[in-house]
């Protein structure tokens, strides 16, 4: 493309991806070499990461979201679209993202404990140099060997600290010990060969296994992980695997003296099975990287590395699964993620992150990320069509192609659901507390024919809610020259089926890449936490039962609604939606209500039989729980939910069934992996892709993802950025 020719753009979408791209195309940088139109399906961006405004200001979320520590892609380009954003103090005087953003340094797990019980355990991550989004150090590329290394080091910090609870000394066994020094010393002296020497004495001798011992065989792994060329890296997986042997004897007998450090047990044995199996599986050399240990599931790849049955099915294994929904179809029986999606992931956050390990958003989603990236590419000149759902991505006839031509997009088809009045541009965002934000409906007064639509109950954002004012046909030359196809991946087989019939690569990848539907709810309350019971750290917890294993307690977002009389907090509840039985037909207008009265029913469960464990003091004197502290915002009197008694107060609260094609959450499910397609490959010659769905470098169901893969179709497009700006991506 000439540097004097403007191309038109096409993105579908508004979730995290498609606005990414959106963000690097229209840099300034690019001299306005491109002329972008996001296409929208209802009245609001953000996709998936979508949230509103409803009575009382109160923030209604898709479902539970924070941001790691470790992305940073997506902070990077977030910091810097709020650096863009106060160029204008005056209008945007409350937008920071230090503001937005609140560091959380504890992460908690609810596990079982004896009988019917339950106990919270949580862990305190301490913070590290640096913010998210900050550049990462030149030579600290996220590989699997800075991941090795940093496993090892947590190892040993574990070992001192079960050692310093036990009051077991270094000189316990100083003999074996000062040898192994020796050995060490030996190791690191840059020669392979004495390295080799060390390893095979070590492994070869009878050395006791205590904490001062294991630390320094650690030592050893470590220097040689830095040494050794791969054709000896046989004697370093010998090496992890004696290891694993005397660590797993010395905790039993740790754990047998103090049961108190059965948590801690759990975590060394899978770090160290892990670090077994990257060395055992070759992934250090491996092209592939992690990829190569996809077909595995996470937990059966675990137990082939040495994990005992006890931390293959512990706490943190499930909050894992937790996290990212890893149950096909929703089914709690069947968790299924792939290994090395998983081992990445997990090291990633862990090992990685900048400032704090996670990081809540001080407001709605919507609110923090989607409204500042609104109001940034609108000033560089970006449109926005809202009100159009995608119907068809219509291909070259094959007939028209010239020999060896890739097909490529001809026409795209829309539904225009709704005509803004006087062909005007729709305004989307309302003001809450000072700031932009996205309403929970539609403003139905900008519309022709809004009051009639409102009255009617059009829902705009619903996949069988098919009305619409009209439709349109963009065409290839005339209305847009690339596209980038932001839909999430349940949508793709219904608005790309040529896409899909015509090239076997994109059939197997919505064949075989699985998606889950999500339930969440949220309930406000006028007692906090403490008054309920709760005898632990404010936290965000997951491993709890199934349904609704995340939850966390959002106090810090009441200011930032608009009560007139504030509540004490509010829940949030996150989780899979398992799959009903009945199909989902397009001609089915009954389907959503259906599932909305599912998660009703599932959310009323969840708080009448499980709150207990959580906040004892939320349950009534006849076991049922309390449920007069919920607060409805529409009824601020006296009475604070309208006069409704019982569990007919929870009506005032709100909840979602996430079920719509494009909503559905994508699974990393084991063998999956290798049928993703990158944004990189322009299957269809003026094509990309970008969501979580495609081949990022993470591929797994997040916001980094996500965002790395926006980065990517951005790539494809323009070139830029350069791949090796694309943080994490190691792939070639």
């Amino acid at each position: 493309m000439s540097p004097e020719r403007v191309a038109k753009v096409a993105i579908i979408g508004g979730g995290c991806a498609a606005i990414t791209a959106a963000f690097e195309l229209s840099r300034p940088e690019h001299g306005g070499r491109y002329d972008i139109t996001v296409y929208q399906l209802g009245w609001r961006l953000g996709g998936k990461g979508a949230s509103g405004r409803g009575a009382a200001g109160r923030i209604e979320e898709h479902g539970l979201h924070t941001w790691g520590g470790c992305y940073h892609n997506a902070f990077r380009l977030m910091r810097e679209c709020y650096a863009e954003l106060a160029v204008e103090p005056a209008e945007f005087s409350g937008l920071d993202w230090t503001k937005a953003f609140i560091p959380e340094d504890v992460m908690g797990v609810t596990a079982p404990s004896a009988g019917d019980g339950w106990h919270n355990w949580s862990a305190l991550f301490p913070p590290q140099p640096g913010q998210p989004g900050d550049p990462v150090p030149a030579g600290e590329l996220l590989s699997a060997r800075l991941y090795l290394a940093r496993s090892i080091d947590l190892l040993r910090t574990l070992i001192e600290s079960v050692d310093s609870r036990r009051g077991e000394a270094r000189t316990t066994a100083a003999e074996p010990v000062d040898q192994l020094i020796g050995l060490r010393a030996a190791a690191t002296s840059a020669d392979p060969q004495r390295m080799f020497f060390a390893i095979r004495e070590i492994v070869g001798g009878a050395f006791a296994a205590t904490g001062a011992v294991l630390a320094e065989a650690l030592a050893v792994l470590q220097a040689g992980l830095k040494m050794l060329p791969s054709p000896l890296s046989n004697p370093l997986s010998d090496l992890a695997e004696w290891i694993a042997r005397q660590m797993r004897q010395w905790l039993e007998r740790a754990l047998v003296a103090d049961p108190g450090i059965q948590h801690v047990w759990e975590i060394m044995d899978i770090v160290v099975a892990s670090v077994v199996g990257v060395l055992r599986f070759g992934l250090l050399t491996d092209p592939r990287g992690f990829d190569a240990i996809d077909d595995y599931d996470w937990r059966e790849w675990l137990a082939l590395n040495g994990a005992s049955p006890r931390s293959v099915h512990s706490v943190f294994t499930s909050g894992v699964y937790d996290l990212l929904f890893a149950y096909e179809n929703g089914d709690a029986l069947s968790p299924r993620l792939a290994a090395g999606a998983a081992l990445r992931g997990t090291l990633r956050l862990f090992f990685t992150y900048r400032g704090a390990v996670t990081w809540r958003m001080r407001s709605g989603m919507g609110d923090v990320v989607f409204a500042p990236y609104y109001e940034v590419l609108r000033r560089r000149g970006v449109k926005f069509a809202f009100f159009h759902r995608l119907t068809n991505v219509r291909l070259s006839p094959e007939a028209d192609l010239d020999d060896g031509q890739r097909p490529y997009v001809a026409a795209l088809e829309f539904d225009v659901q709704a005509n803004v009045k006087g062909g005007a541009d729709y305004a989307p965002l309302i003001p809450v507390q000072g700031l932009p934000c996205w309403p929970a409906e539609p403003d139905f007064s900008q519309l022709d024919g809004g009051e009639r639509m409102a009255a009617e109950g059009w829902d705009l954002e619903s996949h069988w809610d098919r009305r619409r004012a009209g439709v349109v046909t963009l065409e290839v030359g005339k209305n847009f020259d690339f596209v980038v196809l932001g839909v999430g991946l349940g949508a793709v087989p219904e608005v790309c089926s040529e896409l899909v019939a015509r090239n076997p690569r994109w059939r197997r990848m919505v064949e075989e890449i699985g998606t889950n539907a999500i339930q969440s709810f949220q309930v406000w309350l006028d007692e906090d936490l403490d008054d309920l019971g709760w005898n632990s750290r404010h936290t965000i917890g997951s491993g709890f039962r199934k349904g609704f294993e995340g939850w966390a307690d959002m106090a810090h977002t009441i200011p930032e609604e608009a009560w007139p009389e504030p509540p004490k907090t509010v829940l949030y509840f996150c989780g899979p939606l398992p799959d009903g039985p009945e199909a989902v037909a397009d001609h089915d207008p009954g389907y959503p209500a259906r599932r909305h009265g599912d998660v009703r029913r599932n959310a009323v469960s969840r708080l009448r039989e499980t709150a207990r464990y959580l906040w004892p003091r939320a349950i009534d004197a006849h076991g049922d729980f309390r449920w007069e502290v919920l607060v409805d915002a529409a009824n601020l009197g006296e009475e604070r939910c309208g006069g409704h008694v019982g569990e007919a107060r929870f009506d005032s609260q709100y909840w979602v069934a996430n079920i719509n094609p494009t909503d559905r959450y994508v699974l990393t499910l084991p063998g999956s992996t290798k049928y993703r397609i990158s944004p990189l490959d322009m299957t269809y010659d003026n094509l990309t892709i970008a969501g979580d769905w495609t081949e990022s470098g993470l591929n797994v169901g997040c916001v980094e993802a996500a965002v790395m893969s926006g980065r990517l179709a951005a790539h494809a497009l323009s070139g830029a950025p350069d791949l090796e700006d694309i943080v994490g991506y190691d792939h070639p």
